[in-house]
């Protein structure tokens, strides 16, 4: 007879700042222990207001998580960022940047990849597990730097971000749960990571190269990549020690808790590949998985302003020539044609449109993958 498991779930709310009348802003903060032998894990949602769905995606890990037999230590944080889920205009929730400065919320991460140089040459003679754990070190004293020194440096979105970084760094893998505005599931992957991809059930897949732009994956796998390259030219080799994604899960200002229960099953199928549990039967769904570089990720922005109908379903395969919009203009009904059929001129697959049917030339209409190929 199997024994029935309770992990005990713990709770702590973390200060990542003030609000205007003085009191605290805090995030919850979920925990539960592993045995020690497994991977440490830092699961986030929510970073962005109106991107919800991740924090169902969480509570269905937890309802999972605590009646399994876990090697990981897991770390899970909805509601990451508690001024942008607050964020509404109407009844719709912005959340996308600051209000204040402007500044995209997922784009405020410190980059630390310009330790790496010193700590190779301080640590090539040292064994490999010491150099991830004084590395590991090395990251979170570099933020706590920041968030110890004056107080009137930091924005407000910094100090947010500086925390949860603070706490994914702590973690030999990261996920950060987004959505777009009205999207498919796709999953943003580092190229070294490429077979991990393989373990998510997600037909889409984004390779993104070794470069920095303010994100919370980045933050993470960024210096660890470095650090690797850099032992690599003096002669030693290290295994890169941190796999970070940020998983696309759908579309924003939506709560569906059937599909976060995919959505979380995908997540522990990707934790049983990285050996989280002891008893684990989550196993990837069979399906084809095509794999797209950053560079071939296009945005097609709107060619006029008018009430568009989207054509292109979200994750097809659309041909050359093929519509993908109708765009109404109805002050051109007496004089021209006012229904005007967009194309796009080469193979792609449908990743995410814009929220809204009404545009201004010049909205960011679509995303595509092109040159798109079978992940393999």
């Amino acid at each position: 007879m199997t024994t029935q498991v309770t992990n005990p779930i713990t709770q702590e709310d973390i200060q990542v700042g003030e609000i205007a009348n003085g009191l605290p802003l805090t995030i919850p903060v979920y925990r539960i222990k592993g045995d020690g032998t497994g991977p440490k894990v830092y699961i986030q949602a929510n970073m962005h207001g109106a991107e919800v769905q991740g924090n169902a995606v969480i509570y269905q890990l937890l309802e999972q998580l605590k009646h399994m037999h876990l090697t990981a230590d897991i770390t899970l944080v909805p509601y990451a960022n508690p001024i942008g889920c607050n964020q509404k205009s109407g009844e719709f929730t912005l959340g996308r940047f600051d209000p204040i400065t402007g500044t995209n919320w997922n784009r405020m991460y410190q980059d630390n990849s310009h330790l790496v140089k010193e700590f190779a040459n301080k640590h090539l003679e040292s064994d490999i597990e010491t150099i991830k754990n004084e590395f590991r070190q090395t990251l979170i004293s570099e933020v706590d730097k920041v968030l110890d020194g004056p107080a009137y440096a930091i924005t407000t979105g910094k100090r947010i971000a500086l925390n949860l970084q603070k706490l994914a760094h702590q973690a030999d893998i990261v996920l950060d749960l987004h959505t777009g505005p009205i999207s498919s599931k796709h999953l943003y992957c580092p190229e070294y990571a490429k077979p991990s991809a393989s373990y998510f059930d997600i037909p889409n897949v984004l390779m993104i190269p070794n470069d920095f732009d303010g994100a919370m994956d980045e933050a993470n796998f960024c210096p660890w990549w470095n650090l690797t390259e850099a032992f690599a030219t003096l002669g030693k080799e290290l295994p890169i020690a941190v796999e970070a994604f940020t998983v696309e899960l759908g579309s924003q200002e939506l709560i569906d808790l059937k599909e976060a229960k995919h959505d979380a099953n995908s997540i522990l199928s990707y934790l049983t590949y990285k050996e989280a549990f002891t008893d684990s039967q989550y196993q990837p769904k069979t399906m084809q998985r095509y794999v797209c570089e950053l560079k071939d990720y296009i945005a097609f922005y709107a060619p006029m302003g008018g009430m568009v109908e989207y054509l292109a379903p979200l994750g097809s395969h659309i041909k050359s020539g093929e519509p993908i919009a109708n765009i109404l203009r109805m002050e051109r009904y007496l004089s021209e044609q006012p229904l005007q059929s967009i194309c796009l001129d080469q193979d792609a697959i449908t990743i995410l449109h814009f929220a809204s049917a009404s545009v201004n030339q010049g909205t960011e209409l679509y995303k595509f993958f092109t040159n798109y190929e079978l992940l393999t």
